[in-house]
C-alpha cells in the first residue's frame, strides 16, 4: 500500500518591488505542519519553487525513509502550474519542457521528491480551505519580506489548529 501526503503551496508576488512570499502546508500521517518565507529581488517563479522545495524537504526530513510515498500538491500558483509535467517526470527522463531557470531550487526538489510520486493539481484558493490559509500566509509573507528582508518562520500550530480542512 502506497502512503498518501498532501502539500499546499501558495505564494504571492509583487513584482514592482520585486519581493516575493510563499507557504506550504503539509498534512502526513495526522499530522499537519507548514511555514512561511519571503525574499527581496527575487521573481514569481523563484518565489513559487521555493515554497514547493521547503515543502518537499519539510517532508524528506519528517519521513526519509518513506520512498513509496505519493505526494499530492495542490496549489493556485500558475507558475508551479506550468512545471506539472517535469514534477511527475522528477528523476526519470528529461523532457523537451524541462526547467532552464532556477537550477539550484529543481536540485534541492530533485534530491527531497526521490523515490516519491508527486501529483500536482492546480486549483483557486477558495474561501475556508487550506489553500486559501496558505494564501493569507504567503501574503503576510511577502508583506514581512518587504519589511524586513529574507526570513522564513514555522507556522503557529495554534494557526494550523484554525486552519479550515486540515486534519486536527
Amino acid at each position: 500500500m502506497t502512503e498518501r501526503a498532501r502539500l499546499w503551496i501558495c505564494n504571492d508576488f509583487l513584482p514592482v518591488y520585486r519581493v516575493g512570499g510563499w507557504s506550504w502546508l503539509l498534512a502526513h500521517r495526522g499530522q499537519t505542519t507548514g511555514a512561511a518565507g519571503g525574499e527581496r529581488a527575487t521573481t514569481a517563479a523563484r518565489s513559487a519553487l521555493s515554497g514547493l522545495t521547503a515543502g518537499l524537504r519539510a517532508l524528506a526530513a519528517s519521513d526519509p525513509a518513506c520512498a513509496a510515498l505519493a505526494v499530492r500538491i495542490e496549489t493556485s500558483s500558475p507558475d508551479l502550474a506550468s512545471c506539472a509535467a517535469h514534477l511527475t517526470r522528477l528523476g526519470g527522463a528529461p523532457g523537451e519542457d524541462d526547467p532552464i531557470d532556477n537550477l539550484d531550487l529543481w536540485a534541492q526538489i530533485s534530491a527531497a521528491a526521490k523515490g516519491r510520486k508527486l501529483s500536482l493539481i492546480h486549483a483557486r484558493a477558495a474561501p475556508s480551505t487550506p489553500l486559501s490559509f496558505a494564501a493569507a500566509w504567503a501574503e503576510l509573507a511577502r508583506d514581512k519580506a518587504k519589511a524586513t528582508g529574507p526570513f522564513i518562520a514555522a507556522i503557529p500550530r495554534s494557526n494550523l489548529a484554525k486552519a479550515p480542512g486540515l486534519p486536527p
